[in-house]
């Protein structure tokens, strides 16, 4: 069976983009190698095995185009409400926090944060209906 082990995303400058994710999601470097042409940073938050890797190409000067094809990141949080008030004044930017119904029903609450480079990150309640370990 596979298990689900990293994803990643290709960042202009690793500085900024770890004091992001630490500062924001608690994601903090767990490996680091660097070659000749890049580097790889593995970040997990504590206690977690899946990993968010982040790959530096060294001749790299532009920020990345991120397509048409690029969704999101999602992370749960136990409290949703209270980790947008912390991100936002904070200064990172987010969207308000929205609750995604069904037939009547809340399935979710979440809000989307943006990293340095523009990939998005969905925050969500943790323990609303269907997958939001």
């Amino acid at each position: 069976m596979a298990r689900l082990i990293h994803s990643m995303l290709r960042v202009l400058e690793e500085d900024r983009s770890v004091r992001f994710y630490a500062a924001t999601l608690d994601l903090h470097v767990v490996e680091r190698f660097v070659f000749d042409s890049f580097t790889l940073v593995y970040l997990a938050a504590p206690g977690e095995t899946f990993e968010l890797e982040l790959t530096i190409n060294h001749d790299r000067t532009e920020p990345y185009a991120l397509g048409d094809g690029y969704g999101h990141l999602a992370v749960s949080v136990a409290d949703v409400q209270a980790e947008h008030a912390r991100i936002s004044a904070a200064g990172y930017p987010v969207t308000p926090v929205k609750a995604l119904e069904h037939q009547g029903r809340v399935v979710g609450q979440f809000f989307f944060l943006t990293d340095p480079d523009g990939y998005r990150i969905e925050v969500l309640q943790r323990g609303a209906p269907g997958r939001f370990l």
